[in-house]
């Protein structure tokens, strides 16, 4: 069932959006050749520390985990599309990162993405990653009242399609509030004008993942967690939580 939330709710969830927000920027800012994943999980504990904030990934069990997970952040780096477990690994020259991180905070959530390249990019690796905030971008302008879901999956598919980009099937957004996964799913792709109606005080996340090779097909590492491209191309993760209001969206975990 859909929970519709309230102007002051939606308030809330944009302060745990802030700092979801500020520690991606702070992982980001951290992520250079040398730096572990485990390193940059802690940057994240730190801010979420600092502002009071927990974190509704560290111990998240779904059904399809072997265990829970044991991290703050997801860091996918290159062919790892998302879920991956922040370990040993020290970044490389050339490496594209993706960072997700959520927030609970007074007891709402704020879960966001990004991708960047450390060190001297790759062009192809720029192109990747503008196109998937471009697609991020394009669901956002579709979260109006009266749209439906299908509209916003609608746009994100197109803008990754049209770029020769492939899309895992199954895996998308999803909806927030008191917890991190919450109705209604949020694809990636679909027909316009199906699904969920839109309406003021829905609240959801957005998140376009991008495979390079074009292919939509994806593996499980042994971990249970890490999703990666079989064709060992690379890919991109893109994520904002958007509320719907009469007013247009509100990007709450934007800085």
């Amino acid at each position: 069932m859909v929970q519709l939330k309230t102007d002051r709710s939606i308030d809330e969830m944009r302060a745990a959006g802030r700092v979801v927000a500020h520690a991606l920027a702070a992982v980001r800012e951290a992520a250079r050749v040398g730096v572990s994943l485990l390193e940059l999980d802690a940057v994240a504990r730190a801010v979420l520390r600092d502002a009071g904030a927990t974190s509704p990934f560290l111990g998240y069990r779904p059904h399809f985990a072997p265990v829970p997970f044991p991290a703050v952040v997801c860091a996918s780096v290159n062919d790892a599309i998302v879920h991956g477990i922040p370990d040993g690994y020290r970044l490389r020259d050339g490496d594209l990162v993706s960072i997700d991180c959520g927030a609970k905070l007074r007891g709402w959530v704020g879960d966001a993405a990004v991708s960047f390249t450390v060190g001297r990019p790759r062009p192809e690796d720029l192109r990747l990653v503008e196109t998937a905030e471009r697609a991020l971008a394009a669901g956002i302008a579709a979260a109006v009242p009266g749209n439906r879901i299908g509209d916003i999956a609608h746009a994100v598919g197109t803008v990754c399609r049209s770029a020769g980009y492939g899309i895992p099937e199954g895996f998308g957004g999803h909806g927030v509030g008191r917890t991190m996964h919450e109705d209604p799913g949020v694809p990636n792709e679909g027909p316009p004008g199906r699904g969920t109606k839109l309406r003021p005080g829905m609240v959801i996340a957005i998140e376009p993942m991008l495979i390079a090779g074009g292919t939509d097909d994806y593996a499980c590492d042994p971990d249970g967690w890490t999703l990666r491209t079989t064709d060992g191309s690379r890919a991109a993760h893109a994520e904002h939580t958007v509320a719907v209001t009469a007013a247009g969206p509100r990007i709450l975990t934007a800085l």
